[in-house]
């Protein structure tokens, strides 16, 4: 079979799945998750292998027993791919590339496949093309072993005639050259992205007037479609993991004249890759920036309730742990019966039940979020400048307008405001500030 390693990818390929369990770790998914993620990069999934060990086996991660188990089923199966649920290093990708006849990849090689074909804008597909190649660095050798046949060999000769014009010599000379080029190529990508991420940093600054939203949660829970739900965007919505990749704000309307700006993000997941979520700050900054947090949960999916830890860990390991969150237990239109919600429910009583996408309970979401932008309702009077439009147009932004007075030079207005937003106005430093008694 032919082992070539020139690229890094899932195609329409007949895959079976693979999880190691350590005796003193819990239980998996039954690899539910992972099958989800195969399918979402475009692989047919044929069989599902799982074994409980008391410790990883260096050369092949699990028992060599096993693998020849697993070789037979990649014959029964006629599979052409194997993904283990797993970490594996270089070495034991060869050795279980040498008995299994398949393409084996791990987890993190899948993921960054999933995050390479959904990457949409320009600086979503610089962060993948920099995760894949931190991926793709160590496993060069690997990836090239087919140039080995090359040392040595002369233009004229069959295996000189492999790499053409330009590529013959040597196997080691074109990995080192490979390694070169990758090296370079990372050193521009981290440059032009911290030039997107200064400019990332002056947008997120320029928003401080406004209280900031953040749609977080487990991927594929519905994220996107409560975002247009909420404020009638079009946001790109499919039932499937990491369908959002970009960062998308919108602004919302809430009643009383208030607006916020609402932001989606990309959907977390368990061991996610520590590349990715090196490559994923800047998305991940609208979440640290953000007044309040909506975890979104899929309350159809057993799962929920370990996903919910798994964004929590997320969440306090970049520094969100202490931010108000809210959470909004979405799909509550696909459940029946004793479930996952009622758990929830009990175990969150103040989380919001919602189906975003029939529009049920988005009126006790919008009171909900209502309180907190507001926490605490405060009268005030600010007298200003009619030339300084910045306080004129946060009045009628963020609070309720009681009344507005204009005079020779300035202008009076009364108006009620969230706590919250106090501080924002002070910031703006209007000429006179006065609190009223309600």
């Amino acid at each position: 079979m032919d082992k070539m390693r020139e690229t890094i990818g899932v195609r329409k390929e007949r895959a079976i799945l693979v999880a190691a369990i350590l005796q003193h770790q819990r239980d998996n998914d039954d690899l539910k998750e992972l099958t989800a993620l195969a399918e979402s990069a475009g692989a047919i999934v044929v069989d599902r292998f799982q074994q409980k060990i008391h410790k990883i086996n260096p050369p092949l991660y699990i028992g060599k027993g096993k693998v020849e188990q697993l070789a037979q089923r990649v014959k029964r199966f006629d599979a052409d791919l194997v993904i283990f649920d797993n970490d594996l290093l270089t070495r034991q990708i060869r050795e279980l590339e040498a008995i299994v006849p398949a393409k084996v990849i791990d987890r993190s090689e899948l993921i960054l496949d999933i995050f390479a074909t959904g990457a949409k804008t320009a600086q979503a597909k610089l962060q993948v093309e920099l995760a894949q190649l931190e991926y793709t660095y160590p496993r060069l050798a690997r990836m090239w072993s087919h140039l080995d046949s090359v040392a040595g060999a002369g233009g004229a000769t069959t295996a000189g005639a492999v790499g053409g014009i330009g590529t013959r010599g040597p196997g080691e000379q074109q990995l080192e050259t490979d390694r070169r080029l990758v090296n370079k190529r990372i050193t521009d990508l981290k440059r032009e992205l911290e030039d997107i991420d200064k400019r990332r940093v002056r947008e997120i600054d320029s928003r401080k007037g406004a209280f900031q939203i953040c749609l977080v949660g487990y991927t594929n829970v519905g994220k996107s479609t409560l975002l247009n739900a909420l404020t009638d965007a079009d946001a790109y919505v499919e039932d499937r993991l990491f369908a959002t990749l970009d960062t998308r704000t919108r602004k919302w309307q809430l009643e009383g004249g208030s607006e916020v700006l609402l932001s989606d993000t990309v959907g977390f997941i368990r061991n996610l890759p520590h590349q990715l979520v090196e490559a994923f700050k800047a998305t991940l900054e609208e979440a640290i920036t953000a007044d309040l947090l909506l975890h979104v949960v899929d309350v159809s999916n057993p799962d929920a309730g370990k996903q919910i830890e798994s964004v929590n860990k997320v969440l306090a390991d970049i520094g969100c742990g202490e931010k108000q969150i809210l959470l909004v237990l979405n799909k509550i239109d696909v459940v029946s019966g004793v479930n996952t919600m009622e758990t929830l429910q009990t175990l969150y009583p103040d989380a919001i039940a919602v189906s975003a996408k029939t529009g049920y309970g988005l009126k006790p979401l919008l009171e909900a979020v209502i309180d907190k932008f507001h926490g605490g309702v405060i009268t005030v009077k600010v007298t200003t400048s009619q030339a300084n439009g910045k306080i004129q147009s946060f009045m009628h932004a963020y609070t309720t307008i009681i009344s507005e007075k204009y005079t020779a030079a300035n202008v009076i207005i009364k108006a009620q405001l969230g706590q919250n937003q106090l501080v924002n106005l002070k910031r703006l430093k209007p000429e006179k500030l006065e609190m009223l008694k309600k």
